[in-house]
């Protein structure tokens, strides 16, 4: 499907130059990728990815970037949407899956091995739940795994008015 209009996503304001960066998340790894493999994730709602940014601290807030981006890319897929989650063979247990319990012992968390195999097929990215502690059923991520400045796989931080910073030596 053909995912066009805005995601939103909380950073950490020492990467916030980074913007549409996965680093991150290849370095450390996620639910919906391996260490090693970039990853951006981003929520429908702005609420969503303030929520995911915060998971660490569920009782005492920590400051955040919050980034709006434009979206207009092909290849994705509503893993909301049973049918489609049938049609490819995924269950709902394996998008919930004790992901860092199992990498830490060892064993390839079955979202990996899905994140594997459909971005290896082309899939650019997915529509997931939300599994931050306090998501709601309104609570929808979207993960990138290929994106780009222009379609078919355009996802681009909105930053009109240059607030973001260009660079990380204001962090040293």
């Amino acid at each position: 499907m053909r995912l066009k209009g805005f995601v939103y996503r909380a950073h950490n304001p020492k990467w916030a130059f980074a913007a549409n960066s996965g680093d991150g998340a290849a370095v450390t790894g996620g639910r919906f990728n391996p260490v090693g493999m970039q990853a951006l994730y981003t929520s429908l709602r702005f609420e969503t990815a303030w929520l995911e940014a915060q998971q660490g601290f569920p009782f005492k807030a920590q400051p955040m970037t919050l980034c709006a981006y434009e979206v207009d890319c092909q290849d994705v897929l509503d893993l909301t949407d049973a049918a489609v989650l049938a049609g490819q063979g995924i269950s709902p247990a394996d998008l919930g899956c004790a992901w860092k319990d199992l990498s830490a012992r060892g064993i390839t968390p079955p979202s990996w091995a899905m994140t594997q195999r459909l971005a290896g097929a082309g899939t650019a990215g997915i529509i997931v739940p939300s599994f931050a502690s306090g998501a709601g059923a309104g609570d929808v991520n979207v993960v990138f795994w290929h994106w780009a400045a222009d379609p078919p796989h355009r996802v681009r931080v909105i930053d009109d008015a240059g607030r973001l910073p260009r660079d990380g030596r204001s962090w040293r």
